[in-house]
């Protein structure tokens, strides 16, 4: 191995640590470790969110040019954003007891097509069909102690709409409103750990102040969408 090589393979070590995390993520919850799993899936989150960066920064393609980083990180992302918050859904009761298995199947069925569009993340940065953020939906469900029924709902509903071609704002990448965007995604997270840190009873006050990105982040979408743009 070449010495230029070994800072873009270490970037892709930290892009697998991701998979590590994943396991340790299923261990807790079939435990019922609830707050651990959560503590996890947000480090997940975080090298998710970092390794792009890094990657650009060590020029990973072009020092290893036969190893597809964008092929690891789909497997990473599948099962941290897909495969451990559907056990959630389903360890931690949050679906009817008598359909909860099919009800999962539906999130899995419906990232496995949405992870293999071409355009999953579009070439003007934008995500292409609900984005698989189905940690953020089972951490709602979990700290909202919405209904079974309520959640099937919703599950199916964002299920759909993976494969309706609406795009999505890429949240570190899309150009419009980018930097408000960012602040208030630092933000959120901010409260997201804290929530985590307040389990099992975390003030409302504070889940509801966690709720303000998601709508400014739907809105944004739709808003976008409703205008034409982009195309």
């Amino acid at each position: 191995m070449s010495a230029n090589a070994v800072f873009p393979w270490l970037v892709h070590l930290y892009t697998a640590s991701g998979a590590v995390l994943a396991f340790l993520a299923l261990f807790f919850i079939e435990q019922e470790k609830f707050q651990e799993a959560f503590w996890l899936m947000s480090l997940a989150v975080f090298v998710d969110s970092t390794d792009g960066t890094l990657a650009r920064l060590a020029r990973v393609k072009e020092a290893i040019p036969w190893f597809d980083g964008d092929r690891l990180e789909d497997i990473i992302d599948y099962l941290n954003y897909v495969l451990v918050p559907s056990l959630f859904l389903l360890r931690a009761g949050l679906l009817p007891e008598q359909i909860a298995l099919g009800l999962v199947a539906l999130p899995l069925l419906a990232s496995a097509y949405g992870f293999c569009q071409k355009e999953a993340k579009t070439p003007d940065y934008f995500f292409l069909g609900f984005p698989s953020y189905w940690n953020i939906v089972a951490f709602y469900f979990y700290v909202l102690e919405t209904s079974p029924s309520l959640n099937a709902f919703l599950l199916t509903l964002f299920s759909v709409l993976v494969f309706v071609p609406v795009k999505y704002v890429y949240p570190s990448r899309t150009p419009i409103l980018r930097g408000l965007t960012v602040i208030l995604g630092i933000i959120w997270g901010i409260l997201v750990l804290l929530t985590i840190y307040l389990l099992p009873h975390p003030p409302a006050a504070i889940i509801a102040s966690s709720l303000v990105y998601p709508a400014y982040y739907l809105a944004l979408t739709f808003w976008l969408a409703a205008r034409g743009y982009p195309r």
